[in-house]
């Protein structure tokens, strides 16, 4: 009986051994497999037969089974990968009559249970980063799940209600939020956009937005986005202010891109003047490049002003550069442009050049015969190819723009000399407009001095004055080589020492006067027209040689030490 109820207890063992879910594996004391249940089967990947006899070790190195057996102590909770699985190994060794006699291993899959606690350490991570951002808000935000019931309330919201967030969350969102709106919002579905909500005496403006999955609203968020409506009107004056600011730099850019003489400026009714009007209507219809040819000081740039103001690109930019101003390292820049990192020192970004910034409209180069061979070369692949390459870059940047060329240089003569390009000359040449100078035109010179006199007294601020018939006269006889630049500075000097309404002769420069003079007009002191002319003389010096004493000390043919003594004896000011 007793041997019967063993075998039945053995049987019942056998049974519960194969049936248990998670794999089990007994070895003896050499860690050789003595059995394992099906379940372990399918981890190891190996049938019973195979299994028996086999060394555990060869099927799974990281056992622990080794550890267990020297120390006789269980290890519990240990994690140990078979295949591309890992398993919850749970080890015993096998006591029977205070002898070991082997170890038993239980294997439980927890794979599965690994990614789901990936995915929930992820969903923390990003619920974590959802809350920073929202208590980083300026805007109160709130947001409910599908009952009302406030699942979030950052920062700006307590602070502004004056409580705490802890006290908030899982509360019905109606016993929290005076006048709110976002339970019934669940329940339609409807979001409601900018909408005014009274809250502790201020009118707020809020948005409250359905949350949707798949279909169904799980819940709702509302958002304050001002605090009071005043904030809106705050906002909106700002907003004005911007604007106006916006169009009164885009005007002051229109102007500065734009030009600022027309044909109305160009004074004179003589028949050269008259000649050269007309030709001005004619070519500024056309795309045409443009040469404008003359002494300095006989208004080319305002020629140029007055060709693009009746053109059909007067509404796009006019833009000048001035090849002798610009320093011969940087015109290829200022011309071209430049990217990022082209040069030491280069903007961030890069920057357009002059050509491309005239895009549609025109470019003015003037003094262009003082440009360097090496850019004369560039200059004529633009012209030819009508396209463009900015500094430190590869890339051709197509421009569509009209070229109007200046210069008082004889080309000419500078094409003789190798310093100007033949090839460039032809490309500029297409049409040649002269502006005679002052002293071929001078029946041009009494309706140029009142127009001048007119236009010098808006701008010193002083009253109306005007020219005696005296002073027409010794205007007439100057040779003004400085031509109407010359011709305004003279009249300007006038106006400053004038003490009454009409300029007489005596409030001209000296040299003025004097020109066309001679013994028959009067009787004259030898000596003060002599030192008159030569403190005159001095001058000019100067100030065509930029204010260089050594430079206009050559000009005048006298030695540095000569020119500092007359500087002392007229009173002259040098600085260099």
């Amino acid at each position: 009986m007793t041997e019967l109820l063993g075998k039945r207890y053995e049987e019942q063992l056998r049974t519960a051994f194969e049936a248990a879910y998670n794999g089990i594996v007994l070895v003896d004391t050499d860690i050789r497999i003595l059995a394992l249940n099906s379940a372990a089967e399918k981890i190891l990947g190996i049938s019973k037969r195979e299994a028996v006899g086999r060394s555990f070790l060869e099927l799974v190195p990281e056992s622990g089974f080794p550890e267990v057996l020297s120390r006789k102590k269980s290890q519990a909770a240990c994690s140990v990968k078979i295949g591309d699985k890992v398993y919850l190994s749970n080890r015993s060794p096998v006591i029977v009559d205070g002898e070991l006699v082997g170890a038993v291993a239980v294997l439980q899959d927890i794979t599965e249970l690994n990614r789901i606690k990936s995915q929930l350490e992820e969903t923390r991570r990003l619920k974590n980063i959802l809350e920073v951002i929202l208590d980083s808000a300026y805007e109160g935000i709130v947001v409910v799940d599908e009952n009302g019931i406030i699942t979030m309330f950052n920062d700006a919201y307590c602070r502004f209600l004056k409580v705490r967030k802890e006290d908030m969350v899982g509360r019905h969102v109606t016993d929290v939020i005076e006048n709110t709106r976002m339970h019934i919002v669940v329940k339609t579905g409807q979001p409601e956009i900018r909408q005014i909500q009274h809250i502790q005496g201020h009118d707020m403006i809020c948005d409250r937005i359905p949350i949707k999955k798949d279909g169904k609203i799980i819940g709702a968020v509302g958002k304050v986005l001002f605090r009071d409506v005043s904030e809106v009107d705050e906002l909106l004056k700002q907003t004005e202010q911007l604007k106006e600011q916006l169009k009164y730099y885009k005007r002051e850019l229109e102007n500065e891109r734009k030009t600022r003489y027309s044909l109305e400026n160009i004074i004179g009714e003589s028949p050269m003047m008259a000649n050269l009007k007309e030709l001005v209507k004619k070519v500024a219809k056309s795309p045409s490049t443009v040469l404008i040819r003359g002494e300095s000081g006989t208004g080319k740039e305002l020629l140029a002003h007055a060709i693009h103001n009746l053109s059909p690109r007067r509404s796009c930019p006019f833009v000048k550069v001035n090849c002798a101003a610009v320093p011969e390292n940087l015109l290829e820049s200022e011309l071209f442009g430049y990217e990022e990192g082209a040069f030491t020192g280069a903007k961030k970004g890069g920057k357009p050049g002059k050509f491309e910034q005239a895009h549609g409209g025109t470019i003015f180069l003037d003094e262009i015969g003082d440009m360097p061979l090496k850019m004369q070369i560039k200059i004529l692949r633009v012209l030819q190819e009508k396209e463009v390459e900015r500094l430190g870059s590869t890339k051709t940047i197509n421009v569509d723009v009209r070229v109007i060329a200046a210069t008082n240089r004889n080309l000419e003569r500078l094409i003789n000399e190798r310093k100007f390009r033949e090839d460039l000359f032809y490309r500029l040449n297409v049409v040649n407009l002269e502006i005679p100078p002052l002293r071929e035109r001078k029946e041009d010179i009494p309706l140029l001095a009142d127009f001048l006199v007119k236009k010098l007294c808006k701008s010193l601020g002083i009253g109306e004055k005007n020219i005696s018939q005296s002073t027409y006269n010794v205007l007439l006889r100057y040779k003004w080589p400085g031509n109407v630049r010359e011709l305004e500075n003279a009249l300007e000097r006038a106006l400053n020492v004038i003490d009454s309404d009409i300029i007489q002769p005596e409030h001209l420069p000296y040299y003025i006067r004097q020109s066309g003079n001679s013994l028959k007009d009067g009787v004259f002191n030898l000596k003060s027209i002599v030192e008159e002319t030569e403190k005159e003389t001095i001058k000019r010096a100067l100030n065509a040689a930029g204010g260089s004493s050594l430079e206009a000390a050559k000009l005048l043919g006298i030695s540095k030490s000569t020119f500092y003594d007359k500087l002392a004896k007229y009173g002259i000011k040098c600085f260099r």
